[in-house]
């Protein structure tokens, strides 16, 4: 019996193809849609620049292995060369930062997001002959740095009071305390999580009898459309959710929202990048440097003050949704080394 043949991208009708199209952008958290649209920017600006060609699919593997290489090395000391040249084109055009050899995480990114192309296409990925899985391997090795952590310093729970401690009982000044609250007692939430809120996904049934709040995430970057359990919010950072809901009287839509120099709430949305400008602004006037921390560092302050607290990691991932123990367990990790009692024996 003869092999099924795959079914050809291009020989979709345009109803199918266009019904696809639509099904993926559904179906693809929002963060991801924008990294395949960067991704695919720079790939088709780098092979342009490399071959003066266009993507074509299914891509060549030698134009896969020699985006693989080019992008293992330090352009510095190669001038004159085309990987030069063309490293100078998309710094040029906005989209290389120097000519440093990017970091592994950078190259997977991209080569993912290259594979994920072909997957929607159906078509085979030249990464996965051997060669490439191999010279991949070796430039991960060869590129192998130590990683940085994606906020300079945890918002544990001493900087975040004094972060509150800078909301006054302005709206803007409440919807402040309220964001920081929930973002840090609701298990460390990522930015788009926080500003992708809506008034239907807080329930507040619990809350005059018990002082809880049950929240409801619509998706997460390690859970499915849906598939995220309700998360509790107590005590304080409950009060400060209720509190900004009753003064900004958020009855529907957004649960976040921007506020107008007039002091109103507007009836769109916090930006993507909402939750930085907020977090630098109270960095700002508590007296720390703009880049004390970064968003991030609410999630790796939640986890940092549990272990500081002696919570057990299982606990904190049903909040933080951690998939991966060993990527949670570094932030224990490190607080157990600094209290381990064999770094005090010369004192």
């Amino acid at each position: 019996m003869a092999a099924p043949v795959p079914i050809s991208f291009s020989s979709l009708s345009q109803d199918e193809e266009q019904t696809l199209t639509d099904l993926y952008r559904r179906g693809t958290p929002a963060n991801t849609l924008r990294a395949w649209e960067r991704d695919l920017a720079y790939i088709a600006a780098w092979k342009a620049a490399v071959f003066g060609q266009p993507l074509v699919w299914p891509e060549d593997e030698r134009v896969a292995l020699r985006f693989v290489l080019d992008h293992s090395i330090d352009l510095n000391d190669r001038p004159g060369t085309n990987a030069h040249e063309a490293a100078m084109e998309l710094i040029a055009a906005g989209l290389r930062r120097s000519l440093d050899c990017p970091a592994p995480s950078t190259l997977d990114r991209r080569i993912a997001s290259w594979r994920a192309f072909h997957r929607i296409r159906n078509l085979p990925s030249p990464f996965e002959a051997p060669l490439l899985r191999q010279a991949r391997a070796k430039a991960r090795k060869a590129a192998a740095r130590p990683e940085k952590p994606k906020s300079p310093r945890p918002v544990t729970r001493d900087v975040l009071e004094t972060l509150l401690a800078t909301c006054d009982d302005s709206l803007r000044g409440i919807r402040d305390r309220a964001v920081l609250m929930l973002g840090f007692a609701s298990g460390g939430r990522r930015r788009s999580e926080i500003t992708g809120l809506k008034r239907d996904d807080i329930d507040l049934s619990d809350f005059d009898e018990r002082g809880l709040i049950w929240l409801r995430l619509l998706e997460t970057k390690t859970t499915a459309r849906g598939a995220a359990p309700r998360l509790p919010v107590k005590g304080r950072a409950a009060r400060a959710l209720v509190h900004w809901i009753e003064v900004a009287r958020i009855d529907a839509g957004p649960l976040f929202r921007p506020v107008s120099r007039a002091g109103r709430p507007l009836p769109r949305p916090l930006a993507p990048d909402a939750i930085r400008i907020i977090l630098r602004a109270r960095l700002k006037a508590a007296g720390l440097p703009e880049d004390y921390a970064t968003p991030h560092g609410l999630r790796s302050g939640f986890l940092t003050q549990a272990a500081l607290d002696g919570a057990p990691l299982q606990a904190a991932m049903k909040l933080s949704l951690h998939r991966s123990v060993q990527q949670a367990g570094r932030y224990y990790a490190d607080v157990e080394i600094e209290q381990n009692p064999a770094t005090d024996l010369l004192d």
